[in-house]
């Protein structure tokens, strides 16, 4: 079974983080996003994965040189110019020839859906694209759709589909998830080399065409593109949220000064945290520097803290640096806007 899988976005809504690295590289719990997004479509039957690449294809070719990520293959299609996401899926698809039943998947989404349940949802209603859905309390920011039938779980014709709709205006609190499994026919509606969303322009036809299906579940779900969302991602790990992920709160190769508090926080790789520092409800990335007497609260840090710096709500990016004694509250260093 092949999947494509979206990792072309800009990543604009965690800069400073996104700066120098893609979003889907971004770490959950001490490993890529990406890493955690092709677990769990191998655990679905997936073999081979194609990324549809734009925006800094470099780190994922140098995060998986041989091709493969645990047992899944990888092939990378990168865009010559920006596509959207209907133009990004058909130029992937093409690239490695695929002509039968396919998985699709976004890259910055987070989810215990069992891959294989859609499937074989999809194939017992002969559908041609069926799209994952789960409720949320807000659907007025994503792709929301209307069943044929009742809302109660499982697979149901979807009768139509609007795309973020107004407040208030929404069918339903069913919206788009992100996963889909597409008959090739799908591909053929997409038009070639241009720019396309598949939300916009195709998953409409398709409800023209009588030929989209929906999938309920109410499995464990996060749009990881946010900067409390991902920060959620993150800390999940760390509790029973999750049926199959977890993490260690502290990454092996951090140092943390015995007098530090950390609480309900994940430490990455080579991040040091100096005495008497505090750490609450905050993600720590790869290689962040906290200086003694420090203060993080529900924050997201790659770069440097000073000593007694209070840093809340913010981001720090890798080149960012909180001047010690100084406060940074809700925030984000470096200024993403001045980039």
């Amino acid at each position: 079974m092949r999947a494509v899988v979206l990792v072309g976005g800009f990543g604009t809504r965690l800069r400073p983080l996104t700066l120098h690295s893609p979003k889907p590289m971004l770490p959950v719990g001490h490993r890529p996003m990406i890493e955690r997004l092709v677990d769990r479509l191998a655990r679905g039957g997936v073999t081979d994965v194609v990324l549809a690449l734009g925006f800094k294809p470099e780190p994922f070719m140098e995060a998986f040189p041989d091709g493969k990520c645990g047992d899944v293959n990888l092939t990378y299609a990168v865009e010559p110019e920006p596509l959207d996401t209907g133009g990004a899926i058909r130029f992937a698809a093409e690239s490695v020839g695929i002509n039968e039943t396919f998985v699709v998947a976004n890259g910055d989404v987070l989810t215990d859906l069992s891959v294989a349940d859609l499937l074989a949802a999809h194939h017992s209603r002969m559908a041609e694209a069926t799209m994952h859905l789960t409720g949320v309390d807000d659907p007025s920011a994503f792709g929301v759709v209307a069943l044929e039938g009742a809302a109660d779980g499982g697979i149901d014709r979807i009768v139509d589909f609007v795309e973020k709709p107004e407040p208030g205006a929404e069918p339903s609190n069913l919206v788009n998830a992100g996963t889909y499994v597409f008959e090739p026919s799908v591909l053929g509606l997409i038009a070639a080399g241009k720019r396309v969303s598949i939300e916009r322009s195709i998953f409409p036809m398709l409800v023209e065409r009588g030929g989209l299906y929906g999938f309920s579940t109410d499995d464990y779900w996060i749009d990881a593109g946010q900067p409390e969302l991902y920060r959620a991602a993150n800390l999940d790990l760390l509790s029973d949220r999750r049926v199959f992920d977890r993490c260690a709160a502290i990454a092996p190769t951090a140092v943390v000064s015995s007098s530090a508090m950390i609480t309900n926080s994940i430490i990455g790789d080579n991040v040091e945290v100096g005495d008497d520092a505090e750490v609450v409800d905050s993600v720590l990335l790869a290689g962040a520097r906290v200086g003694a007497g420090a203060r993080i609260r529900a924050s997201l840090v790659m770069g440097a803290v000073g000593a007694a710096a209070e840093v809340i709500g913010s981001m720090v990016g890798a080149e960012g640096v909180v001047p010690a004694g100084s406060r940074l509250i809700d925030g984000a260093l470096p200024d993403p806007a001045a980039v």
